[in-house]
């Protein structure tokens, strides 16, 4: 299977033509045909549901899509982290993280280093903690912001100490919103939104006691954007760690502390043992003198 191949597919799934992929691609319908037909003898499967002139990936073609995506980031970084190996440090760093109020932090470290090295192009992805570490794991994601708790195995890291707390999302008008801080018995029996991860939701089990089992669970959500709409919406309130939601207008949603108060810390992380560009391994110093 050619990386060749793999763009031709690529280009076909995105124009859903042959006609306009060729034209695209600069080559002739015939040869992009005939390219793709090998790449389904190949793999033994049909990629390509042909219904006039409409063209729809099958449910192999749509796994082959995800694939291929992935193959052809990591050759595009490849040829990124060996270019970047010249005297000028260039090249691009992918950062993927939740939203957490540990940001705030990422973004000193990322004006730091941008003084320095302005050449370098960073890339942040936003997503849950599975899957930023699972394309860690891939090599898809050089650095890693963590919610705590979550494993470390297998990676360096520098934690950042009580970066975000616990607070109750609602509407303004709400008359929870009046108090400053909100206790376990004003959450009783009332509609919440709660994190997904179960080991994120360990900590509010801890909090409640025996009345977590009880609780009255609307909605779970992996991040708290969608979340914090629902709670604007009145239809729950929004239990989570502050997060890049304190940059909401205070009109849509405002954020009350629990009582008792929890703290959870974050960790940026890399993956330990890896031979780095050098545009990374000199973001990783930024990250620990930072840390000093």
């Amino acid at each position: 299977m050619e990386l060749r191949v793999l763009r031709y597919f690529l280009t076909v799934a995105k124009e859903q033509s042959f006609t306009k992929a060729a034209i695209s691609l600069h080559i002739t319908q015939p040869t992009l045909s005939r390219q793709l037909a090998a790449l389904e003898e190949e793999l033994g499967t049909t990629l390509f549901n042909r219904v006039g002139h409409s063209i729809t990936l099958t449910d192999e073609g749509l796994l082959l899509k995800r694939r291929a995506l992935e193959i052809i980031d990591l050759e595009d970084k490849i040829v990124e982290e060996f270019n970047g190996n010249g005297q000028a440090v260039e090249g691009v760093i992918t950062v993927g993280c939740g939203e957490f109020t540990a940001i705030e932090t990422l973004a000193e470290i990322i004006k730091n280093y941008k003084k320095k090295y302005p050449m370098v192009q960073i890339a942040i992805h936003t997503g849950t903690a599975d899957t930023i570490l699972e394309m860690m794991n891939k090599g898809l994601i050089d650095i890693g912001l963590f919610l705590e708790p979550v494993s470390t195995e297998g990676l360096d890291y520098v934690r950042i100490k009580d970066s975000d707390t616990w607070v109750v999302g609602m509407k303004p008008d709400d008359t929870l919103a009046s108090k400053e801080f909100i206790t376990k018995e004003d959450l009783l029996n009332l509609p919440l939104i709660l994190p997904e991860r179960l080991n994120v939701q360990s900590e509010l089990a801890n909090w409640f006691g025996k009345d977590f089992e009880k609780l009255n669970v609307a909605f779970t959500s992996n991040l708290g954007t969608n979340a914090g709409v629902m709670a604007a919406r009145g239809l729950g309130y929004l239990v989570s760690i502050a997060g890049a939601a304190k940059y909401w207008r205070e009109d849509l949603i405002v954020q009350r502390k629990l009582y008792p108060e929890i703290k959870s810390s974050t960790v940026i992380a890399w993956r330990r043992h890896i031979p780095y560009s050098k545009a990374i391994n000199l973001f990783i110093e930024e990250i620990n003198a930072y840390k000093a």
